[in-house]
């Protein structure tokens, strides 16, 4: 079975930093990727960055430049240092694993239905 765990959100001002982790029950160097979701003002989960297991990392137009995203296989832990926090970072964030198919690794990020509880991070002005 597999579950996720993320923590380490909290309530900042603007400007200020944070970093969330997400503890996976599986081995991640074995999976296609992982990424960082968040859930704001919308009904949808947005994707903020991902990192597959070729190195690519992607982040969306909104946090390039202030975030950063990697992972510690050792540890089965996805990482997102957060800095220059801006009151639209706001929400629940959420990582998402990509475990791909028999077929392989697609270039895209395309996560497995299954979240862990979310960490919140509230960013005010």
């Amino acid at each position: 079975q597999v579950y996720l765990v993320e923590s380490g959100g909290g309530s900042v001002q603007s400007g200020g930093s944070l970093r969330v982790s997400c503890a996976a029950s599986l081995n991640i160097s074995t999976i296609c990727g992982m990424g960082w979701y968040r859930l704001g003002t919308g009904k949808e989960r947005e994707l903020v960055s991902s990192i597959s297991n070729d190195g690519t990392i992607t982040y969306t137009d909104s946090v390039k430049g202030r975030f950063t995203i990697s992972q510690d296989n050792a540890k089965n832990t996805l990482y997102l240092q957060m800095n220059s926090l801006k009151t639209d970072d706001s929400g629940v964030y959420y990582c998402g694993v990509d475990l791909g198919t028999g077929l392989g690794c697609d270039h895209e990020i395309k996560p497995l239905d299954v979240w862990g509880q979310g960490t919140l991070v509230t960013v005010s002005s």
